[in-house]
């Protein structure tokens, strides 16, 4: 007879995770457990066995948690931090000195369990950008001897050749060679949306510049190394990153801005009450019932719950700082490749030359001879024939000059797609100008053109473009009701491109062909005139002043993984709008926050005044210190 043990080895599993789990929250949290730990120990000894034994497991539980809290708070002091932890420090300090074990005990449970509650919320965030990170060039492909080995981008040297296949990030700066038959040009495609803010996938051909951090979108080719991994683009710009984040100045804790002037205030009425009642007793009371649990727990409480909002939503925060600062924007600063727009070729329009083919006719059989073909463009054309035909019929004599054009039979007729390149070889001059003459058109500016051409004769013309963002005008609508001072574009695209795209979304400032470094003094500029300048945007150029702006905010689904390691926030999901949820979640989250302490601080400014007077005794005072931290924590959970 056969057992099924498998109830009993989850059983097995659950515990094995269970316990591990609780050894790494030991060893991550082991203070605010040992308190806790601490005061159930010393109650049950103290109220049911021998008070004395009680008590001394109060005293060693304060000593060992206290004096590392103590130590933390002196070097915060000397090195200029102010912060809500003095008046703990003080409490805790008195208690021991007083002999008060319990209330002092209860201050080392509230004051590192907000420090538990920040640090919690910061590695629950971070842990979802794991797989988003490993998306930078890592390893690269080297041909050696005919062989091709796989190494790390460190290894790369200088003059190695390298075979990058399709959909591979280029790990390196170098150049385009020519194949093995050197008889034949290579050509490549490669997507360089992510550096240069370009939409449309550029064609190279051999001699031309590859840089690291941009993408094979065409077929496999090789290049030659030209510079080391650390002297490359991608390093360069990963360098900028890191002296930006440096650069850029600490936010002050909202807690710690309260702390600044209520920590003297209660240092003066415990003086106060020592003063009437001549007891340290009162030293104490005031102490505990000061200890400001509305700024220990309810901002960290708040954050936590905001951030766990916004992750439900694909927005993932990576500091309560950031969901504190977003909400407070006065100038708000957009990428518009692959941030305000899709950021990859679209069909805009079709524009037919002579009345005898229509549109229609013309992504039919465009369609038809592009679907034998790789380039992202034919992939667009394809789709978009699908969608409108269903099933297209397979061309004869297919054939693809890549980077160029390709060109089939269909149906008995020869038919030639391609760019500005393939039109001359085929029209003589003067047809040729008449043609290229479309293209002063303001409708063609800043557009990428495919010349369709049946019997070498030119009937048709498919314009590309970059389309806007679902949701993007309303959202640039509803910044300006909220009172954000000034939107702007900065763009590594044409100025054409951006003009447009600026007009279509309604902002008036905008700036063009920017270079990562461009972008990033930039917002060093906006800063001198605003306090709070967020930075969307995607990709490697828009790395460094993601990390420079006060909060910045990736587009991660799509984006590129240093601009999301630069960035304060990562949108998960694939639309720029919900920023517009970020900042209504961090202003909901902040309100709620500031309401715990006003409460908080109120009630703990009357209790310090009845406790100066010798009327609240510490162990009493430690009771309405607990019931405030539930009160405040009730309130402050309503920002989930």
């Amino acid at each position: 007879m056969r057992y099924n043990n498998k109830p009993f080895d989850n059983i097995k599993d659950l515990n094995l995770t269970f316990n591990k789990f609780f050894l790494i929250f030991i060893k991550r949290y082991p203070i605010p457990i040992f308190a806790i730990i601490g005061l159930i120990f010393g109650s049950l000894f103290h109220w049911f066995y021998n008070e004395h034994i009680g008590h001394w497991i109060w005293i060693g539980t304060l000593l060992i948690g206290g004096i590392p809290i103590i130590f933390w708070t002196i070097r915060d002091i000397i090195h200029r931090r102010f912060a809500t932890d003095i008046i703990a420090m003080l409490a805790i300090i008195t208690a021991i000195l007083s002999n008060e074990a319990l209330p002092g005990v209860v201050i080392v449970i509230m004051q590192s369990g907000g420090k538990a509650l920040e640090d919690y919320a910061f590695r629950k965030v971070t842990a979802s950008l794991d797989a988003l990170l490993a998306n930078s060039p890592r390893q690269a492909h080297r041909k050696k001897n005919n062989m091709i080995e796989e190494i790390d981008v460190n290894s790369i040297k200088i003059g190695d050749v390298l075979v990058v296949r399709p959909g591979d990030l280029i790990p390196i700066d170098g150049h385009l060679i020519i194949g093995n038959n050197n008889a034949t040009i290579v050509r490549s495609v490669v997507d360089e949306s992510a550096l240069t803010g370009e939409p449309i996938p550029k064609t190279k051909k051999a001699g031309d510049l590859l840089f690291s951090g941009t993408v094979n979108v065409g077929d496999a080719f090789e290049m030659i190394a030209d510079k080391l991994s650390e002297e490359s683009q991608y390093s360069k710009i990963v360098t900028m990153v890191r002296k930006a984040q440096e650069e850029k100045a600490p936010i002050q804790r909202i807690a710690d801005r309260y702390a600044i002037w209520f920590t003297p205030i209660t240092i003066f009425i415990s003086f106060f009450g020592f003063l009437i009642t001549g007891k340290v007793e009162t030293i104490l009371s005031v102490l505990v019932v000061a200890s400001p649990c509305s700024l220990i727990f309810a901002t960290p409480i708040a954050i936590i719950g905001g951030i766990n909002k916004c992750a439900k939503l694909g927005i993932i925060i990576k500091s309560g700082l950031s969901l504190e600062k977003v909400g407070k924007a006065e100038s708000i600063v957009f990428d518009k490749t692959g941030t305000i727009t899709f950021g990859s070729p679209t069909i805009e329009t079709i524009i037919s030359l002579y009345n005898t083919v229509n549109s229609d006719d013309i992504l039919l059989k465009a369609g038809c001879v592009e679907q034998l073909s790789s380039h992202p463009t034919a992939k667009v054309i394809t789709k978009k024939a699908q969608e409108k035909y269903g099933e297209l019929t397979i061309p004869d004599n297919f054939h693809e000059i890549p980077g160029i054009g390709v060109e089939g039979f269909l149906n008995g007729e020869h038919i030639v797609i391609g760019s500005q390149s393939i039109l001359e070889n085929i029209f003589e001059k003067q047809e040729l100008k008449n043609i290229l003459n479309l293209k002063k058109n303001n409708q063609f500016k800043g557009k990428m053109l495919a010349f369709v051409n049946i019997d070498d004769r030119p009937v048709g013309i498919i314009v590309f473009g970059d389309i806007i963002r679902t949701g993007v005008k309303s959202m640039i609508d509803n910044f300006k009701s909220i009172g954000v001072k000034e939107i702007m574009i900065l763009s590594g695209d044409s100025y054409e491109n951006s003009q447009i795209i600026a007009q279509e979304i309604g902002v008036n400032s905008f700036e063009a062909n920017l270079l990562p470094e461009d972008k990033l003094n930039s917002i060093k500029k906006l800063k001198k005139r605003y306090k709070n300048v967020i930075m969307i945007g995607d990709g490697i150029n828009d790395a460094p002043a993601l990390a420079v702006a006060t909060v910045g905010i990736a587009m991660g689904a799509h984006g590129t993984a240093i601009s999301a390691e630069a960035a304060d926030i990562v949108l998960l999901v694939d639309d720029v709008t919900k920023v517009v949820d970020t900042l209504n979640i961090s202003k909901r989250t902040i309100h709620i926050a500031k309401q715990s302490i006003y409460v908080g601080l109120g009630a703990s400014f009357i209790f310090m005044l009845i406790a100066s007077f010798g009327f609240i005794p510490p162990t009493v005072g430690a009771i309405i210190q607990e019931l405030m931290d539930v009160a405040v924590i009730i309130n402050a959970l309503r920002a989930r």
